[in-house]
């Protein structure tokens, strides 16, 4: 299989990670978090703008680049690297992944707005009671007249406070755990009856409590078809799972850096502890599960394009390694570092951070374990 990347990828890799370098710092990334927005619109408008980042999954025909699935690879990657907090994935990979994927009418129009920076998405779709469990919705849309009226709650819509536009899955007909009677709709944030309750999450982002309280919105606000939204729902999760995938990889490749970095200059007993064999061991370990990770992640990636049953097996399998990958790089950067590892001022802590929270972004070890096995009894019948 081959595994080179082609000239237009390796130049968007070059491309982000050169204006990364140079403009996202740690110390800028920290002072972002910090200030009462919590981002840089100003680097959203120049992914937009200045690098074209914004439309490199989409094809030409939707002004985008003419890139995939692995275009999102490799920006989720770069992205983990920097600690970027700015929201590609839920724009990019969530938003625009609907769009593309459901035929929805003004999907051009749409996708051109997430391309620009103009429109920004966060996905509403977990619910207190869910558990991973994407069919699990209280949140309901039941028709009037032409259009639908909105009522439930969504809980850690990870990028709400920025967004323009929510990606929401409701019931529109179905019991609550039911596959069939699923929805999704793109709804203005703006709209009446949306109340948002914004917080900080532990890693630096932005998060909101998004209550629906008889918000109307009209027909077209419906993506795909009515209550048999489900297979899109999966179809782009496990598009958002390959991405976060990358981004993990990322995050833990320079937590690896860093602490290979960080021995070579400490010295204990009038040496680098970076000559001590326990530390050596230690770290070749950390390097031995990020090739594995990216190797997963890779695996994940190429099979998305496939069925939904090897697509959702491949992407599991990856969801595993990369979050018991992110536990142990992370454990053993921060327990290398010492106290060290534990303060703000130092980089290793809010990559530790970031990788706990990828480790259970949509699903932990144990559930995509699970999903797995029940993938594998299904090969097998």
């Amino acid at each position: 299989m081959d595994f080179n990347f082609t000239e237009e990828q390796s130049m968007l890799r070059d491309t982000l990670a050169s204006f990364l370098q140079d403009k996202y710092s740690f110390d800028t990334r920290r002072a972002s978090v910090k200030s009462a927005s919590g981002w840089r619109a100003d680097y959203w408008k120049a992914f937009a703008e200045e690098l074209g980042i914004l439309g490199a999954p989409f094809s030409e025909e939707l002004g985008g680049l003419g890139g995939s699935a692995i275009e999102n690879m490799i920006v989720m990657e770069e992205c983990g690297k920097a600690l970027v907090i700015e929201p590609y994935l839920g724009t990019v990979v969530i938003g625009g992944g609907f769009l593309k994927y459901s035929g929805h009418a003004s999907a051009t129009d749409l996708i051109g707005g997430i391309i620009g920076g103009e429109i920004i998405t966060a996905f509403a779709y977990a619910e207190p009671q869910g558990r991973y469990n994407l069919a699990d919705l209280k949140t309901t849309a039941k028709k009037d007249g032409s259009g639908y009226v909105l009522n439930g709650h969504k809980a850690v819509v990870l990028g709400a406070p920025w967004a323009t536009h929510l990606v929401v899955t409701a019931r529109t007909g179905g019991s609550q755990r039911e596959a069939s009677g699923v929805s999704v709709f793109l709804v203005d944030k703006a709209s009446a009856g949306i109340v948002t309750r914004d917080y900080p999450t532990v890693d630096g982002q932005r998060a909101s409590e998004v209550y629906f309280e008889n918000v109307s919105i009209p027909a077209d606000a419906l993506i795909g078809v009515e209550g048999a939204g489900l297979p899109l729902i999966e179809k782009v999760v496990d598009e958002a799972i390959a991405a976060i995938c990358a981004e993990g990889v990322g995050a833990m490749r320079k937590m690896h850096e860093n602490t290979l970095e960080y021995a070579r200059q400490r010295k204990q007993f009038g040496t680098a502890i970076a000559n001590f064999q326990v530390l050596q061991h230690r770290m070749v370990d950390m390097f031995i599960n990020v090739e594995q990770s990216l190797s997963m992640t890779y695996m994940a990636t190429l099979k998305l394009d496939e069925s939904a049953h090897d697509r959702a097996k491949a992407v599991s399998a990856a969801k595993v390694q990369i979050g018991r990958s992110c536990k142990f790089v992370g454990q053993a950067a921060i327990q290398i570092h010492g106290g060290m590892g534990m303060t703000d001022e130092l980089a290793v802590g809010h990559y530790f951070k970031r990788a706990t929270m990828i480790e259970g972004q949509f699903g932990s070890v144990d559930h995509h374990l699970r999903r797995y096995e029940h993938l594998s009894i299904d090969s097998a019948a």
